[in-house]
């Protein structure tokens, strides 16, 4: 079955390194050093990918056709040849979309619990 075929929501929840390399890829393509500084900055180093971790995850979010690696390279000048650029596919925008909107139903859920609205104002 061809990857556009599918529902985003079987591949849910995605876990918190693959949804922050989708966040970081859909400011555009990237290789994987500049994947795990966006990751650092956007968390505040909340979460940092190591490369094992990163290249590991990233294997897997290639097979399931939701991150394509690119055949073109920048300006060769400018580049290292043994870097790998990624890019998201429409199904990986599909499936970060539905992760985006699994994600905000929780946090009304969580925020319509009178314990949790009780503990947000001793803050």
């Amino acid at each position: 079955m061809p990857p556009d075929a599918r529902n985003p929501l079987d591949l849910l929840p995605l876990t918190p390194a693959a949804f922050e390399i989708l966040l970081a890829l859909a400011d555009g393509e990237a290789h994987g050093y500049h994947i795990m500084q966006s990751v650092d900055a956007r968390t505040g180093g909340r979460l940092r990918l190591h490369a094992g971790t990163l290249y590991r995850a990233l294997a897997r979010l290639l097979d399931a056709g939701l991150i394509a690696e690119l055949d073109e390279r920048p300006d060769p000048a400018d580049d290292d040849q043994r870097r790998r650029y990624y890019r998201l596919t429409p199904f990986g925008i599909r499936v970060a979309a539905a992760e985006v909107d699994r994600l905000t139903n929780q946090i009304k859920a969580a925020r319509s619990r009178r314990l949790l609205r009780r503990t947000e104002g001793d803050r």
